[in-house]
């Protein structure tokens, strides 16, 4: 019994090495703002940029932001996925190539997710603590995003 459990720890070391020279390619733009991003689209008051840098843009933008055990596997695979999920959903970089109507709907989402506490997502604010949005946050998010829709009325 113990030789097998010996083995089986000794596989599963090599396994968890060998994955660690898989390293799928970091979501950075190297700092750059695009004219596409959001920033660039709409006035965001820094009040409300620093929300998004902290709570939304890790996972919806061309730039997150990386912490040590980001560079782990199996836990790197996990995050891309979740990043690359996340950006399908919305991409606050590339905001400017989507339609208006798409910007209205998305902003409007974004409005349902913030009051019903869906984003952002649970297991982003368990690691993250300091993204876990206060009620002035959404307040002050809802009121922006609220502004933006009855000027492009």
């Amino acid at each position: 019994m113990r030789k097998a459990f010996k083995r089986i720890l000794i596989v599963g070391c090599i396994i968890f090495l060998a994955i660690q020279f898989y390293q799928p390619a970091r979501n950075t733009d190297n700092g750059q703002v695009l004219l596409t991003h959001i920033t660039k689209i709409y006035n965001v008051p820094d009040s409300i940029n620093l929300i998004l840098a902290t709570s939304c843009y890790d996972c919806h933008s061309n730039n997150s932001n990386y912490l040590w055990y980001d560079n782990i596997q199996p836990a790197r695979m996990l995050v891309e996925n979740h990043i690359k999920n996340g950006k399908k959903n919305l991409n606050f970089s590339e905001w400017g190539n989507y339609s208006i109507r798409k910007q209205q709907s998305k902003l409007e989402r974004i409005i349902k997710q913030v009051k019903a506490n869906e984003m952002p997502l649970s297991s982003y604010t368990m690691l993250h603590k300091n993204a876990i949005l206060t009620a002035k946050q959404k307040e002050m998010m809802i009121n922006w995003i609220k502004n933006i829709l009855q000027n492009n009325d």
